[in-house]
């Protein structure tokens, strides 16, 4: 899997909040970024590549719960593989100007999703 991480900020919890504690906070994931390429940080491979677990963050300040921060990181199968149809017609529309590598990575990740189980869970 392509060394990545992925947070869904937009994702709500059932009360219709963000669970995200905001862009202020996208400094913990830039750090953790910056120390994984220094080889300073851990990180759990996924179906959509290289993501940090709750103790690879730096939460220094705030309160956030492991359980909301793997709420958050859940990554549902069905719901990707329905998002990467659309990033395929997507696709289709540039035609041949559009670069292979990115429908090879489109596939490389349909492949990776199909082979995931139906909901993939970090664990610590």
């Amino acid at each position: 899997a392509p060394p990545v991480f992925r947070v869904n900020w937009f994702r709500k919890d059932e009360n219709g909040k963000f669970i995200w504690p905001g862009f202020g906070e996208n400094m913990r994931v830039l750090k953790w970024i910056v120390d994984r390429v220094h080889g300073r940080a851990g990180a759990a491979e996924s179906p959509l590549g290289y993501m940090p677990r709750h103790d690879d963050l730096n939460w220094e300040g705030l309160d956030y719960a492991p359980e909301i921060f793997h709420g958050m990181m859940k990554i549902d199968r069905a719901e990707l593989l329905l998002k990467s149809e659309g990033q395929k017609e997507l696709f289709e529309r540039f035609g041949f100007r559009l670069p292979r590598e990115l429908e090879h990575q489109r596939q490389a990740l349909v492949d990776r999703l199909n082979a995931a189980p139906e909901v993939w869970e970090l664990e610590e």
